[in-house]
């Protein structure tokens, strides 16, 4: 059975911590996690977060002028690779 997550990814390190802040402020559920390697090594971190979030985190993003490198789908398969899409 395959899984997904959600995260975005980030420019600097300074925007991801800046963008967590905002995100618990405002009572997100949301996990600081180590960017996937097959997405970027720009950033180390990335914000984990629910499908249901998506649109909310989008319209964040742009209310506090956030720069990020991306919103992905991250789903790992059976045979243990990771299909990426980028969606933002």
């Amino acid at each position: 059975m395959s899984s997904s997550i959600y995260v975005i990814t980030f420019n600097s390190t300074h925007h991801a911590i800046r963008f967590e802040k905002i995100l618990k402020e405002l009572n997100f559920v949301i996990t600081t996690i180590p960017t996937p390697r097959e997405i970027s090594s720009s950033c180390g971190l990335s914000i984990k977060f629910e499908e249901k979030a998506f649109e909310d985190i989008k319209f964040n993003i742009k209310k506090f002028d956030i720069e990020y490198y991306g919103i992905f789908k991250v789903t790992k398969l059976n045979n243990g690779k990771k299909e990426i899409l980028k969606l933002s």
